[in-house]
This record gives structure tokens, sequence and C-alpha cells, in this order.
């Protein structure tokens, strides 16, 4: 059955918005529809978190809560789901909410800009979680800017939630939001305002109908760069295929050869999987933006951006990685070694879109992958090396080298690979291995480094990798 109608929950209610504006971000249907001004407006691009709201979904029975960047997502992402805002946190006979206590008690406020964005990540976390320690808690606040308290306060305010009753008002009316959620379980989308069209698909057949019948559209899934064309660039998005409600595409496969996961998978999901085998992919993952970022991000989506920054492609890359790829009538295995043809372009075509990732398991060789960018957190990489050896009796015998943010692609270093080949694992073979660089790699300077900079930290980071290798010590600045 097709609706034209976004379902969802505020305040234990069901709420339905007819033939909404596809364009129209969260941020603005909560500030200028609800009347709430409390979330706010930074950035516009997801990257300050002043904009955090809370979403809750079904998981397993259970309900699942996730930060995200309202000023980035568009209003149909919330049909079937509760939306949390943080002027729902003060209970009904006008007492704060544990978090919001929290906040007041310790000083985390002062100008108050950022201060709902925060309340909004520490509830998320506080739902979560039964416990909270300081990886935890920084992790939870890495998409929130303050230019005010210096964040100690902040974390103080979160480790004192640690003392506190976890039975909050929303765990007394857990069981009303899930018989609502199920009440509004998601069918699929079709909207269409003015101009502007969005399909919101359940399976693949549908999705295979939709792209049968319509030539000129964008997929979404996740939208954490799509959406910045309404909210950077001013323009508007005609036509949107959503692919976030396809469960076929959200899923994680492993067996004792590789893990596909589904090209709709969530960043976080799909972290808290890779962790397992990889675990310098893991600590990439982790600065991946932020919690907001990666609760919507997916894995299909940052290859089909085909951006020579992204982080998850270099790595990709290294591992060798294959997309499966789809259109209406056949389906091919493509390696991502020959996916990227320029500046994000790929070999995708129009009536084609991404299944799942096969990412081979190598649990002989050796792995590393370093990010190197201006922030720790929350911030895009100025260079993301990554680095595959198989050793033997202290011989190299395969390297697979990959870096992002040194060409107008995500590379290999073939040249460096192959004069490693076959060589003892030394520190002269990589001192030698790393002026081939200069042939594998041309970078661009920009506002976040030198094509200088960038070429002799690509260099030293193979040095790091050999001393990690060699040493079997990690050399990294937490």
């Amino acid at each position: 059955m097709i609706s034209n109608t976004v379902k969802f929950l505020l305040n234990d209610k069901i709420l339905e918005i007819n033939n909404p504006d596809p364009n129209q971000t969260i941020l603005n249907y909560i500030r200028t529809e609800l009347k709430k001004t409390g979330t706010k407006e930074g950035c516009a691009e997801g990257g300050c978190g002043a904009c955090t709201v809370v979403i809750g979904e079904l998981a397993s029975g259970q309900i699942k809560y996730s930060a995200i960047n309202s000023c980035i997502s568009f209003v149909p992402f919330l049909n079937g789901k509760q939306l949390l805002i943080v002027e729902d946190l003060v209970s009904k006979n006008g007492n704060l909410h544990p978090v919001q206590d929290a906040m007041v008690k310790f000083h985390g406020s002062q100008c108050g800009f950022c201060t709902p964005g925060f309340v909004m990540s520490l509830f998320s976390m506080f739902k979560n979680n039964k416990s909270y320690n300081s990886e935890l808690i920084k992790d939870s606040i890495s998409g929130n800017l303050c230019r005010c308290t210096g964040y100690r306060p902040i974390i103080d305010a979160a480790k004192s939630l640690n003392k506190i009753n976890k039975n909050d008002e929303f765990s007394k009316s857990k069981n009303k939001i899930v018989k609502l959620l199920k009440r509004i379980n998601s069918k699929k989308i079709y909207i269409k305002n003015e101009d502007k069209t969005f399909f919101s698909p359940k399976t693949i057949k549908d999705l295979k109908n939709i792209i049968k019948k319509n030539s000129n559209f964008n997929f979404l899934s996740g939208g954490t760069d799509l959406s910045l064309k309404v909210t950077k660039e001013r323009k508007e998005i005609s036509s949107i295929i959503n692919l976030k409600e396809i469960k076929e595409l959200d899923f994680i496969k492993i067996n004792k050869n590789y893990i596909e996961v589904g090209a709709a998978t969530s960043l976080t999901k799909f972290e808290n999987q890779i962790k397992k085998y990889y675990q310098d992919f893991y600590a990439v993952l982790k600065r991946y933006g932020s919690v907001q970022i990666r609760n919507v991000g997916t894995i299909g989506g940052n290859i089909a951006t085909a951006s020579p920054i992204g982080d998850t492609l270099p790595i990709l890359l290294s591992l060798n990685a294959e997309i499966l790829i789809e259109s209406p009538n056949k389906r091919k295995v493509l390696p991502i070694n020959n996916f990227f043809i320029g500046y994000r372009k790929t070999k995708l075509k129009k009536n084609e879109f991404i299944r799942s990732i096969k990412i081979p398991l190598f649990k002989k060789n050796i792995f590393k992958a370093f990010k190197i960018s201006k922030r720790f957190d929350d911030d895009i990489s100025s260079i993301c090396g990554s680095f595959n050896f198989e050793i033997k009796n202290s011989k190299i015998n395969q390297a697979y080298i990959a870096f992002g943010g040194m060409s107008a692609v995500p590379k290999r270093a073939k040249a460096c690979e192959a004069i490693l080949r076959n060589k003892p694992l030394t520190i002269n073979t990589f001192v030698k291995a790393k002026d081939y660089l200069e042939k594998d790699l041309n970078p661009i300077g920009d506002m976040r480094a030198s094509k200088e900079y960038r070429l002799e930290v690509a260099k030293n980071l193979l040095i790091k990798c050999f001393l990690e290798m060699n040493t079997k010590k990690l050399t990294r600045v937490i």
C-alpha cells in the first residue's frame, strides 16, 4: 500500500503531514511548523550539532534512540519514527529531565546556543547505555561544538548521570510508545509536492519498478552529502528515491572469507562489526564525522558519492573490496579498484544502484589505517592512508596501499606497492619505497593542507606503518 502521508510520533501523539515538501529539513519543520525554537541552526551541514534531535525507532521490539542532525535530514525521514526535541524532555509537571538537570548543576551552559544539541546527544547516550565512561561520553558529544565552556563542565555533567535513577518519564511510557510505533509502521511513500517528488520504497522489487518509470532522480541513502544541495547551495532536488527503508539493503553477513555489508547499512551499525576484524578501520570510522552523521550515513552512500576524502574509500581500496551493483534487469560485481573514474565520478550508471559491498577478510595480513585532520573529532581528512601487507618470513609477499585526499579520486599507490613486493621487511626497504609515492600521487593544495604537506605526510605514514609492524607497538596520539 502506498501513502502520501508522513506519520510520526511527537509527545506520545501521532502527527500526520500530507504531501510535505520533500526538501524541507526537519529543523525548519520544527522551528516554522511546530513553532519550537529550542533546536538551533548553526552550520546547516551537520558539523556543529546545535540542531541535534533524537529519533526513536523499533528494533527487535525495543526502542532504539539515535541522535541525528535535523539540519540535513528531510521531513519524510520521520515516517514511522518518534521525534524527540529538547522541549519534550521536561516532564508534564515541569521537572527537568536528569540530563538537563545535570547540565544546570554542573554549569554546562553559558551562552546557551549549543546547549539543546548537547542535551539531546547526552539524552540519546543516557537512553542507550547503562553506564557512561569518558570514552563513551566524548564520543557521544564529538559532533557538538561549544565555544564557551571548554567542555569539562559538560563532561562532568555526563559523568554524574551514572549516579541517578535511569527510570525517566520515557521509560514509564515505553509500552505506549512501542504500541504507537507499531501502529504507524511505515508504508512505502510517494509524495508529489508541486514539481518535487519523493519515493520511499520498502523492497528492492518496488525500487526497480520506480527506476523503470523515472529517469531524472537522486538516490538518498543517509543524505549527509546530498542534502547540502538544499542547505548550502540553496538549490532544489526535484526527485528523490530514498533507499533507507529497504530492509534488503540493510544487513551485515559474515563468513570465513568476507564481510558483506548492505548499501543502506548505517556506519554506526557497521563500525560495531568491523571492529572484530580490522581495528584500524573501526578507529577511522569513530572519527568519521560524528555520532549524528554515522547514525544516518551509510557505507553505500560514502562509496557512491565518490568523494576523494571519503574516509572508508582508501580503506576499501587497500582491502580489495567488491561492489555488487544492480539495475532493473541485471546484477554485476565490480572491484572497487575499478569503480572510481574521476572527481566524484564512478562507473555507476543512472539506472543502477549499489546493493552491497564485500570486504575480504585477510586474517593473516597486517592492516593499518591512519587519518590525518586538523581536529581529531568530527573533521574532514587532510589525508587518509591505508596499508594491507602479507608478510612471510620477514618478507613482503603482497602490499596494498591506498590514500584519500591525495588525488581527484581515492587512489592505490601501485608504484610504491610494486617496489615493496618481494623485499625484506626492513626500514631501508620502506625508506626507498616512500619516494615512489611521488610517482603515484600528485596532491593539490587547499585550505586543509598544502600539496607539499600532503606528500610529506603520506611518506611519513608509510614509515609509521613499518615502525608499528616491526615493533608490534602502536605509535598513536590520542
